[in-house]
């Protein structure tokens, strides 16, 4: 085969820190190379390197061996040098482009749009547009011939199997509908290389394992070269070639994905025991709650529909069901962020209860003041540094010092060892790994003290030794600080070792609540495969 991309002794520090050191491989032309490693070690780093984006590296290269036709500048893999341009019929030449050199500006902005890149957690969709339009701006992007653009739109939905929902709105969709979406907005580029940065890390196990498939198939199909960032070996394993294990920003093995995934998980184990809580009283109440709203395209859907359980206090309460059950939008009326149509929702604060479904500060404004919410697609400031965001970011006003106490006392409960809390306190968002990140939204929910915790999809990004890091920072804040969680995910490993019970939603109804095994068992073959089966 023949080398597309060379790494050459790229490193990159962000202030003191050294985030990669002295990294050098080839990617071979069409080659699918998957890059793992726990939070924190570099992956994102160096994927955005090797696309172009952010900025340059400390130290170091990164090479692009291409085709380019000087007539039209189009640019293309090196094996069509000495072939005609597709575009304009010259002749294309080799070239050789040193991405990262400011003298080749303009050769870099011609190979970076012939690669695409997919971002972790981001779909970068126009929300309040239908599907097909979607993939109509991406064709508007590159010029694409007008007269032409619907048949090619539609031929990009048939490709990712979505030509049942083109005329859905982009907002309307699952996550796993909208990723096959983004992955069709960015095959509307034609490119010669995709980049994909934690794909399908916020998805079901299923519904990853689709969008997996997808790519892989596009990757063929199109004779696209790929390099996906995961910590999920089920990623490397579905869509890999070849794989790297980044280790503090250092490959500890470049090779077979089976022997890198073998690396990568050895040593993993949870040995980490809990006494069994003391529940106390019940501190959320829910009766008969329904909540209905009117779609342009379903016309009126009933996301829950008449849904009775109790939370006690210190319980980690699970919320299950496949895409589209109820569970977010029940999880939602719950923090008070949408109103219940009717039923009773009812939250203890102190002495007393307050009526979740009467608005007003007396009512749903006060309780909500109470009740923290880490969503998937949480927000951090990225301006400013991890303290800022623990404190004054967020309205609590602390003189420095007891701000610090408080922020690494947080960081901790949320995983962090006390070291890396001190650590990463003057840092922004961007210097921080997708899991830490996620660990700092976390503290910044916990550092509110609130009565109850929703966690809302909380293991989605994170590696698997990062998992157990959250299992025991939500055990720990349970103990310490008699929290109450209530956990809503599709990671049925994750659910079974942490929750004490767990209601599973079909259609907007609870159908079995109670102890995880027993919970558990009543899945259906059809939610076992979209969800995974808990291996414990």
């Amino acid at each position: 085969m023949t080398a597309l991309i060379t790494v050459e002794n790229l490193c990159m520090d962000f202030g003191e820190k050294r985030a990669l050191n002295n990294i050098n491989f080839e990617v071979e032309e069409g080659e699918i190379v998957g890059i793992i490693g726990r939070s924190g070690s570099g992956k994102t780093v160096l994927l955005h390197l090797i696309r172009g984006v952010d900025q340059p590296p400390t130290e170091g290269k990164v090479i692009y061996h291409v085709a380019a036709c000087e007539g039209c500048g189009w640019v293309d893999v090196p094996s069509r040098a000495g072939e005609k341009c597709p575009k304009c019929g010259q002749m294309m030449a080799p070239v050789d482009v040193d991405l990262w050199n400011p003298e080749n500006e303009q050769m870099k902005r011609r190979v970076m749009a012939r690669t695409a890149i997919m971002f972790q957690r981001t779909f970068a969709l126009y929300g309040n547009d239908r599907v097909i339009e979607n993939v109509l701006h991406a064709l508007e992007d590159i010029r694409y011939p007008p007269s032409k653009a619907v048949n090619r739109a539609a031929d990009l939905l048939d490709e990712v199997r979505l030509s049942h929902r083109m005329m859905h709105i982009a907002r309307d969709l699952s996550g796993g509908e909208k990723q096959r979406v983004v992955l069709a907005r960015q095959l509307a580029k034609e490119p010669f290389t995709l980049f994909a940065d934690e794909p399908t890390g916020t998805l079901d196990p299923g519904t990853a394992t689709l969008v997996h498939r997808m790519l892989k198939e596009a990757a063929e199909k199109n004779d696209m070269g790929m390099m996906v960032t995961s910590h999920f070996s089920q990623v490397i394993q579905d869509v890999a070639d070849r794989a790297i294990m980044l280790k503090d920003g250092e490959i500890e093995i470049l090779g077979k994905p089976d022997e890198v995934i073998a690396r990568f998980m050895a040593g993993y184990s949870d040995t980490e025991t809990y006494e069994e809580a003391e529940l106390g009283e019940n501190v959320l109440v829910a009766r008969d709650v329904i909540k209905r709203y009117l779609s342009v395209d379903r016309g009126m859907v009933k996301a829950v529909d008449g849904v009775t359980f109790e939370v006690k206090e210190k319980e980690v309460f699970g919320i299950i069901g496949k895409s589209g059950a109820g569970k977010t939008t029940l999880s939602r009326m719950i923090s008070g962020i949408i109103e219940p149509t009717g039923g009773e929702m009812n939250v203890r604060i102190g002495e007393g209860w307050v009526d979740m479904t009467k608005p007003g500060i007396e009512f749903r404004g006060r309780a909500k003041g109470y009740i923290g919410l880490l969503h998937q697609e949480y927000d951090l400031y990225p301006h400013r540094t991890v303290l800022d965001n623990l404190t004054d970011a967020i309205g609590l006003e602390f003189p420095k010092e007891l701000a610090v106490r408080k922020a690494i006392i947080t960081l901790k409960m949320a995983g962090f060892p006390e070291e890396k809390s001190r650590e990463i306190l003057d840092r922004r968002p961007s210097e921080l790994s997708e899991g830490e990140r996620h660990r700092v939204a976390l503290a910044q929910v916990l550092i509110r003290e609130p009565r109850i915790v929703i966690l809302d999809e909380p293991t989605g990004t994170m590696d698997p030794i990062t998992k157990v890091d959250v299992k025991h920072s939500i055990m720990h804040a349970r103990e310490e600080m008699d929290e109450t969680f209530i956990v809503v995910s599709h990671d049925m490993d994750f659910v079974h070792d942490i929750c004490d019970r767990i209601a599973l939603m079909r259609g907007g109804k609870i159908i079995a609540l109670g102890d995880p095994e027993e919970v558990l068992a009543r899945l259906t073959d059809e939610e076992r495969e979209i969800m995974g089966k808990p291996t414990a």
